[in-house]
């Protein structure tokens, strides 16, 4: 018997540590969206050949990033924030290698059942939605990470599933304001607008992916109570993430 989650409390935070930490993640993000960018630009014009190097060069960038965003959720566990930027790309580091392998096998899986079958796609995007936390705090060799995923989703799945769903659901909402915006302002400000758009929106996914993390290994070790959860009643194999 396993603790349910919190979709409300998982949101909460998210959005929490996203507001306190922001003199750390926005830079950070703007390092990713902004440089890279500039950088990807300046390959394609000279090249088409060289689109694929800007795509990696975007990839282990946004990597690099999910990494620190990890270690940042990971600081803030003990109630203090003991670490700078710095200290987090530090401790980032050493596995970003392994991150970026887990990050591509899982990507191509997610996209390939996506594009052929919808619903394979979204329940392995959702058993895998905290490989990248596994594979940074854990170290596990190889792919290990995604069983591990898999493991702390189980019984959660539809929760997992609900948290991504509102947060994605919230970027496209506020994208879609801001697309409109721009396109009325006309080309330059459209590109202005996506750039911003990138950096406030892009440690989204990496915070609930790692705040999912602790509230899932929480209510693993407490399955009585589970993290934030207030519900006391079986926890169902059923939904995204449920064990076949």
């Amino acid at each position: 018997m396993r603790g349910r989650i919190d979709v409300g409390a998982v949101i909460r935070r998210v959005f929490d540590i996203y507001v306190d930490r922001a003199p750390v993640l926005m830079p950070a993000a703007a390092v990713v969206f902004v440089f890279t960018g500039i950088l990807s630009a300046l390959l394609v014009a000279a090249s088409a050949g060289l689109a694929l190097l800007a795509v990696l060069i975007y990839v282990v960038a946004t990597t690099i990033f999910t990494g620190v965003v990890v270690e940042l959720v990971a600081d803030l566990q003990d109630g203090r924030r003991d670490a700078g930027a710095r200290q987090l790309l530090r401790r980032a580091m050493p596995v970003i290698g392994q991150l970026l392998l887990v990050a591509i096998v899982a990507a191509l899986c997610v996209f390939v059942g996506l594009a052929f079958f919808v619903i394979p796609g979204l329940f392995l995007f959702t058993i895998w939605s905290v490989a990248a936390p596994v594979v940074v705090l854990e170290h596990p060799p190889g792919l290990r990470a995604l069983q591990r995923s898999r493991e702390l989703v189980r019984g959660n799945g539809w929760q997992v599933f609900g948290v991504l769903l509102v947060l994605d659901i919230a970027v496209l909402v506020v994208a879609g304001a801001l697309e409109l915006a721009a396109e009325s302002a006309g080309t330059g400000a459209g590109i202005v607008v996506r750039v911003i758009l990138g950096v406030l929106t892009a440690p989204l996914s990496a915070l609930a992916a790692s705040v999912l993390y602790f509230q899932l290994r929480a209510a693993s070790a407490h399955p009585a109570a589970g993290a934030g959860s207030t519900d006391s009643g079986p926890a169902e194999a059923d939904g995204p993430g449920a064990e076949v």
